[in-house]
């Protein structure tokens, strides 16, 4: 039952010395708050990593030809290995290879291109690509517009996709470029979409600026022949990314002659690689926030443990004489443990609440700065009460030795007690 006397007993004892008190509870305070930063803080990098990602498949990676090291099968040192047409129904033929995207750029490899549209110009980048792209890497369009198909490709079209920094610079505020043309080196394309890119950073901004063109159509209207730049893949369901990665690089290697040992001859990004050592960053991110804010959190309730055995030694007198009139060792027990339990859960619910207000300011920081790599600072409302109920519990156990220790003492010592 709901007893007043002992409610008002506890407050009147945490009452007595005010500053012990807060000094204690200030442990707890710092522990709750800490262990609450410490997550929202993984989760924001976690957020913030996973933003950069999207739009982009995880099972997905990038091949391009190097310089060879190594002589072999007759062919020299430092060649350069250049990939090309028959590479492609090569790589389509591998059992590992789901989607395919062969790509070029016009002018090589971070170059841009002067595009005409009227009295407007600008450099962007240009890339001939094939429609399987859009399932490597995923886009949004303006209505009425879409990606490259295989249409455009087998019949090499003069059509173009562009991003939305290129409709920015090149065309009106609300004019569609969707039917409209652009001049790239003299030569006239039709826009037939407009993308909206879910990266982020560096790499969205390299999408918002790129115009997708027919793989077919830059190769033949640029004079390109029949070269391949590099290809994007993705990895069939039952495939992992190094067993596709040794697939390509085998059946490319011995395409062109390349040594096996020849590590450095293919240059490759592997997504799958990539993916798995950033989820392994975020796990031990998480154990070490639980790590180090936990024990802060264990700093706070030990203190309130040495707390309430300098409580308990003060109050010898008083619970000799509570035993000698009668008082059970349970009840000794139970007013030390609640004292404990108070105190602590106090102490915690206002860090609680003070991590709260700390990350409503952090994510509103973070709201103004659109281009942060990193997200919003949230943790779950789960990860919150497990903490509330970890510091009851905590403050529970901190109370067990100090109300044992009540419980243990004999009527007439602590009456002689000093």
């Amino acid at each position: 039952m709901f007893d007043l006397d002992k409610w008002k007993e506890i407050w009147a004892t945490l009452r007595s010395n005010p500053l012990r008190t807060f000094l204690t509870a200030f442990g707890v305070f710092w522990g709750i708050v800490m262990l609450m930063a410490m997550l929202a803080f993984g989760s924001a990098i976690q957020t913030g990593s996973q933003r950069q990602m999207k739009g982009i498949a995880t099972n997905m990676m990038f091949m391009w030809g190097m310089q060879t090291t190594m002589a072999y099968d007759g062919m020299p040192v430092g060649r350069w290995v250049q990939f090309d047409s028959t590479d492609i129904e090569l790589l389509r033929r591998l059992p590992g290879v789901q989607d395919l995207a062969p790509r070029n750029q016009l002018g090589g490899w971070m170059n841009g291109f002067s595009v005409v549209r009227g009295a407007k110009s600008a450099s962007f980048t240009v890339m001939g690509d094939y429609p399987a792209l859009a399932r490597i890497v995923a886009f949004e369009y303006d209505p009425g517009g879409r990606f490259l198909n295989d249409r455009d490709v087998k019949e090499s079209r003069k059509v173009a996709v562009i991003g939305q920094a290129v409709k920015e610079q090149l065309f009106e505020e609300n004019e569609s470029p969707v039917g409209q043309f652009i001049k790239i080196s003299g030569v006239y394309f039709q826009v037939i979409g407009v993308t909206h890119t879910f990266r982020t950073g560096q790499q969205g901004e390299r999408d918002a600026n790129t115009i997708f063109i027919p793989f077919t159509t830059l190769n033949r209207a640029f004079n390109i022949g029949d070269r391949v730049g590099f290809f994007a893949m993705t990895a069939t369901p039952n495939t992992d990314g190094p067993e596709l990665e040794r697939q390509v690089r085998e059946a490319l290697m011995k395409h062109h002659k390349i040594d096996p040992k020849d590590d450095l001859a293919l240059g490759s990004f592997n997504m799958f690689v990539m993916f798995g050592k950033i989820n392994m960053v975020f796990f031990v991110l998480q154990l070490l926030s639980w790590t180090v804010g936990g024990a802060t959190l264990l700093a706070g309730v030990v203190g309130v443990s040495n707390i309430m055995l300098i409580t308990v030694k003060e109050r010898t007198k008083e619970i000799g004489v509570r035993k000698a009139l009668g008082a059970t060792p349970l009840s000794i027990v139970s007013m030390v443990m609640k004292e404990s339990v108070v105190l602590t859960a106090i102490a915690g619910l206002i860090g609680v609440a003070a991590g709260v207000g700390l990350l409503a300011i952090a994510d509103a920081a973070l709201s103004a700065m659109p281009d942060s790599p990193m997200g919003p600072p949230n943790i779950s409302l789960t990860t919150v009460l497990i903490a509330v109920a970890v510091l009851v519990i905590s403050g529970a156990i901190a109370g067990i030795m100090p109300a044992s220790h009540a419980a243990s003492i004999k009527p007439i010592e602590a009456l002689r007690a000093e």
